[in-house]
């Protein structure tokens, strides 16, 4: 037997198919008066002739509509099988809706997900598939920080059931309780005894003659067996065919589904037509900024769970006339999910430039200020123009749109009620009786969170901070969970007041501002990387071969998956996009492409151990992986403008974590192994696009990746170089130590990623059966495989950390006076360097150190530094060479640690060149002790190779990785901050918070926060004291654990 049609073919019969339970008595009287009456006429019409198609067409709708409500007793009289051709026809169309009735009448009584009949449960408990969810799960939900808000949701998460498209006919519309628990027990720790009865879930088919739910044995009762009548199979199945040819032409009818929508909403003269639009927009455009019932412009736009826009007062009167589903994919949708847009689409809206309708009135006036331009007409006249709608699309009749004076007229009567009332019963308090009427009007629509702030705000308790700033207080300083919760407590305990949010409510809005919480699509799909978007923290040892010879035992990695980590930061950078858009005059519903330039910095944070409990420290090395958005740019017509730049590129707070790991660096399996998964979803990315939803509209990004922030061991690293103390000296150029000592100056880049691969194949192959030393010649110090692509550049932090190590050592020999005694012995050279240290920690301040920091080498590298040592020397010639030597370093510093030196420093960039050939004389001349035949890997970068990287990149100071290095004492904080018994917990703990502390979003109310505490508050006297010791005692909380 063939199905019905479909719901979505008629929307006429389908509001009276749907049995609603809140119709009045008055409509189902009227109904049954109709069905009556159509019985009789049915009898009396009986000689019409057959060729009428357009009353049996009718004659079979209204007998459709008159099924739902019929008792199925009266379809089995006045049937006569022997009667005409006519007769015959309806006689099977009335035994098809017979079976089709008792079949769906059978199919109430049954689970629709396990099949189960609800008899067997004693208190006959069912649950309705479609629908919001019942109390007591969305308690469950809520606790479990779960977010759904119907049943078709938490039956596709749990049972992997689309009910969506569920048929009544078909589908029972009820699960049993058993299922129920099911569920419950899914989403909750507490053990449940529920066993599921089947090993699947139930599949569903329409009626037909063998139907398994109208057979007898479904209901428990076995009937005995009869001997088949073939008269009666013979007419049964010549029924069947009567009815199928009805049925197929009933189904060709067509119905216009949009014009009915339209005439529901009936909103020609209230919303504004598309055509009134100034610019002619792409379609796509005009489509996404309409209502898909009306198709007008959108007035006082809601979204649906679906992800559909309407007009809220056209998807309104659609749920009430046609039931709760979206008019556009028919997903369940109800009045308490209509949510706003975001405001960046809004904003949009707002900007678009519409023309007046009036009359004689040629102006244009953009969506926001329509209403004020409309006003100033003085004549209106309504049949020629159309009304502004404004909050909600509504006309201008509404009461929200008429002036106060108008409002105050038209409120009168109830103003007096009110007056009247609270004179009577609350002692003249009209202020508490309106608060009241509308908590209780918000209480009704659901909105318990405006509620509440309107409660609170009656009580006189204030609303507090949003969980947004709270989480930005807690991340900023550094609080754990146990002390910001006793911050929390102490303050409310203190002024009675909920200043700060719960931590639940923190964990909430953290959510949106980790990666994993936003929706995007690659195009193509990245090769080798799973498509899910909803992916968190991960571990970074899974591609790793759990062997035990293998297998770090000490080894922790913990990380975000490269593209997801990409969309979340491009996602909490959305605001400056949007206004990068707006300052260069371009449009905000400019889809791209944009292009995304990625800064990769990794760098060991040395040993990061902390000692819990006796026995000796362990060594505990670590390794961080980060990047940072440098700019973007998008393409308008044939030119590429900069959108966003990065204003602090070597600042911890836009150096965002990507991958932490509790391992050495100097460990190159390990290393590899941890760090393969992040190039491979690098290399991906490069050949690929994202499709990303920024301000509610598809954009897309492309993505440049730079690997300049490492330092030289991480680059020969990776780069598969040997170590530093090699014959070649540079990792940019192919000379050895003896050729860059005698040409200090002329040398070029000619190294790259590419290269090296090929060099590391011959080294490998040995295609020429080359001895070794023959062999090392040519591969030019190759000997690993590269496995991360690095621009050639010079580090600028690394670069002047090495450099004053050579300058400290330049300072030792001219106090030694070593250009006299070259081979001075060991114990005169340590002499030497205490002398130094006391007369530096005298004159200047300055402390040893074991190791060469950039704290140190700052203040190293000054001219004062070289008149507390010219103390220590007694040559004057040897004075004037050291400080001509310090005054050209400090000439040449600037161009290669500025982040812009075109901008900051052009004429210290058009003398670096002088500059540098002066400073390779001096070190041949004078200082010829100490660089005859050798001379150190920086100082060779920064005489040979600063210039061509300035012309290449304009910059080197942008691109260094003191933004990674300045992450590192961020890790020691977080550690301690989040330090728990696990590690592995631990670990995680600082990725996320790590994360958190980058993010722009809530860095936006931590500078609002300075600002504040910079500019003072003013209190005002008349404050109570609960309000001062508020003020006073959280401002202290967070000064002294700020950082």
């Amino acid at each position: 037997m063939e199905m019905l049609a479909p719901p979505s073919v008629n929307l006429c019969s389908t509001s009276e198919q749907n049995q609603q339970p809140y119709k009045k008595f008055s409509e189902w009287k009227f109904k049954l008066f109709k069905v009556r009456s159509l019985e009789k006429s049915l009898c009396e019409d009986s000689h019409l002739a057959k060729d009428d198609k357009g009353k049996v067409a009718a004659s079979s709708d209204k007998v459709n509509d008159a099924m739902t409500l019929m008792p199925q007793e009266s379809f089995h009289t006045g049937k006569n099988l022997n009667n005409g051709m006519q007769t015959a026809d309806k006689d099977a169309f009335y035994v098809n809706q017979i079976e089709v009735e008792a079949h769906r009448v059978n199919l109430q009584h049954l689970c629709r997900i396990c099949g189960g009949s609800f008899k067997n449960d004693p208190y006959r408990r069912s649950h309705p598939v479609h629908g919001p969810v019942d109390e007591e799960m969305q308690a469950l939900l809520r606790k479990k920080e779960r977010r759904a808000t119907s049943w078709p949701d938490l039956l596709n998460k749990v049972f992997k059931i689309d009910v969506r498209g569920d048929m009544d006919t078909i589908h029972p519309t009820n699960f049993c309780h058993n299922c129920w628990s099911v569920i419950q027990r899914k989403f909750s720790n507490a053990p449940c005894e529920v066993y599921f009865p089947r090993k699947g879930t139930m599949e569903w088919h329409p009626h037909s003659m063998n139907c398994d739910v109208c057979g007898t044995s479904s209901h428990g009762i076995k009937r005995k067996s009869q001997a088949p009548n073939p008269q009666v199979n013979k007419k049964l199945r010549i029924m069947a065919e009567r009815a199928r040819k009805i049925i197929y032409a009933k189904s060709q009818k067509h119905v216009n589904s949009k014009s009915i929508l339209k005439k529901i909403t009936n909103c020609k003269k209230i919303h504004l037509s598309t055509k009134m639009l100034t610019v002619d927009y792409p379609a796509d455009f005009v489509k996404s900024i309409s209502c898909q019932i009306c198709e007008h412009i959108l007035a006082d736009p809601v979204e649906t769970t679906c992800k559909h826009l309407f007009c809220r007062l056209c998807i309104l009167k659609c749920l009430k006339v046609i039931g709760s589903y979206c008019p556009s994919c028919r997903y369940p949708c109800f009045p308490t999910d209509l949510v706003n847009p975001v405001r960046s689409f809004l904003s949009v809206l707002n900007t678009l430039t519409v023309r007046c309708p009036v009359k004689d009135c040629h102006e244009e006036a953009t969506l926001g200020k329509y209403s004020h331009h409309l006003s100033s007409h003085k004549e209106k006249n309504g049949k020629g123009t159309y009304v502004h709608v404004n909050k909600g699309g509504r006309p201008r009749q509404h009461l929200l749109s008429l002036t106060r004076r108008a409002q105050k007229h038209r409120l009168r009567e109830l103003k007096l009620q009110v007056k009247t009332f609270a004179e009577k019963e609350e002692g003249g308090d009209v202020k508490s009786v309106c608060l009241t009427l509308f908590l209780l009007a918000l209480r009704a629509r659901n909105e318990h969170r405006q509620a509440d702030e309107l409660e609170a705000m009656m009580q006189g308790k204030g609303t507090g901070l949003s969980p947004a700033v709270c989480l930005a207080i807690r991340v900023n300083t550094f609080l754990s969970c146990s002390q910001y919760h006793k911050m929390y407590r102490t303050i409310k305990a203190i002024t009675g007041r909920q200043i700060f949010q719960p931590l639940h409510a923190l964990r909430t809005a953290e959510k949106s501002l980790l990666p994993g919480y936003h929706q995007f699509e690659w195009k193509p799909p990245l090769k080798n990387v799973s498509s899910n978007t909803e992916v968190g923290i991960i571990d970074g040892l899974s591609g790793i071969q759990h062997l035990v010879d293998d297998y770090p035992v000490d080894t922790i990695a913990k990380r975000f998956r490269y593209d997801v980590a990409l969309v979340s930061a491009l996602m909490d950078m959305e605001e400056d996009i949007l206004e990068g858009l707006k300052s260069h005059d371009l449009d905000d519903y400019l889809k791209g492409p944009f292009t995304v330039v990625i800064k990769e910095s990794c760098d060991g944070m040395g040993d990061v151990s902390e000692k819990h409990g006796c026995g000796p420290a362990v060594p505990e090395k670590a390794v961080r992986f980060s990047f940072t958005v440098m700019n973007i740019t998008v393409a308008h017509g044939n030119v590429n403008i900069r959108i966003f730049e990065e204003n602090k590129p070597n600042s911890e707070l836009c150096c965002k974590p990507l991958c932490l790991m509790l391992a050495d660096e100097s460990d190159h399996e390990t290393f590899t192994a941890i760090l393969s998964p992040l190039v491979a979803e690098r290399e991906a990315m490069k050949n690929s696009e994202l499709l990303l939803d920024m301000g509610g509209i598809p954009r897309t990004f492309k993505f440049i990746f730079r690997g300049t922030g490492y330092d030289e061991k991480l680059v020969r690293e990776v780069e598969g170089l040997e170590a530093s103390g090699s014959t070649y000296i540079c990792t940019l150029c192919d000379a050895t130590r003896l050729e860059a000592s005698q040409n200090l100056i002329l040398h070029s880049i000619t190294r790259s990623h590419a290269e090296n691969l090929e060099r590391y194949e011959v080294w490998r192959s040995n295609p020429y059966h080359e001895t070794v030393d023959e062999l090392r010649d040519r591969v030019k110090g190759v000997s690993a495989k590269p496995f991360i692509e690095t621009v050639p550049s010079v580090d600028a932090l690394h670069c002047d950390i090495g450099n004053a190590a050579e300058f400290y050592k330049i300072f030792q020999f001219e106090i030694g006076e070593v250009y006299k005694n070259p081979n001075a012995s060991k114990e005169e050279r340590k002499r030497w360097q205490s002398t130094l240290d006391k007369h530096l920690r005298k004159k200047m301040n300055l402390k040893p150190v074991t190791r060469m920091n950039g704290n140190f080498a700052r203040r190293l590298m000054s001219k004062e530094t070289v008149e507390a040592v010219c103390e220590l020397m007694q040559c004057e010639d040897r004075h004037e060479a050291l400080r001509e030597l310090m005054d050209l370093y400090l000439k040449m510093k600037p161009v290669w640690r500025t982040s812009c030196p075109s901008k900051e420093c052009p004429e210290l960039l058009r003398q670096y060149s002088f500059n540098s050939q002066r400073f390779a004389e001096l070190l041949s001349t004078k200082f010829k002790y100490r660089y005859e035949g050798k001379i150190s890997n920086y100082f060779h970068k920064t005489l040979a190779h600063v210039p061509e990287i300035i012309e290449r990149d304009g910059s080197i100071g942008a691109w260094a990785s003191e933004g990674n290095e300045s992450g590192n004492k961020l890790f020691r904080r977080f550690r301690k901050m989040n330090a728990r018994q696990s590690k592995c917990y631990e670990i995680e703990d600082v990725l996320k918070h790590h994360w958190l502390y980058t993010s722009k979003y809530l860095q936006k109310f931590m500078n609002a926060h300075n600002t504040l505490k910079t500019q003072g508050i003013t209190i005002n006297p008349e404050q109570s004291v609960d309000d001062f010791i508020t003020l006073e005692d959280s401002l202290q909380i967070t000064d002294s654990m700020e950082f």
